[in-house]
């Protein structure tokens, strides 16, 4: 019998899931702005995303939430691209089609909400950023 709860402890730890923040990378892409050929679209553009679990524990360090939790209840699995995906639509939304414009993200900031509670946690990313449009 010991065996039988023994099994049921580790499939329920093993069955769990966990989220990590946003994608590091070490390349670097620099941008002379000192030419005159861009001009600053908007300003303070934002894109939100986010996720509840149940039975787990999130927090953040740095720009980057992390969650430990049994199971997603609801939202979204992927917070960073989805926020960054909302952020698009907000920008669109306002300004227009994005498509056949150079654009680029400038400022870009990452903020966390989180909800800890005992069998509850829920998740909430902002991503804020001014827009350039290149000529």
């Amino acid at each position: 019998m010991k065996k039988i709860y023994l099994v049921f402890a580790l499939a329920l730890i093993l069955s769990g899931c966990t989220s990590s923040g946003a994608f590091l990378s070490v390349n670097q892409t620099n941008v002379e702005l000192g030419e005159g050929n861009y001009s600053l679209t908007a300003t303070g553009v934002s894109g939100q995303a986010e996720a509840e679990y149940i039975i787990g524990l999130s927090y953040s360090s740095g720009f980057m939430a992390n969650t430990i939790a049994l199971a997603r209840v609801g939202g979204s699995e992927k917070l960073y691209a989805d926020a960054l995906d909302n952020l698009w639509q907000n920008y669109e939304s306002n300004h227009g089609a994005i498509s056949d414009k150079k654009l680029a993200l400038s400022n870009l900031r990452y903020d966390a909400d989180i909800i800890n509670l005992i069998l509850y946690t829920k998740v909430k990313i902002t991503v804020r950023a001014d827009i350039i449009e290149f000529r």
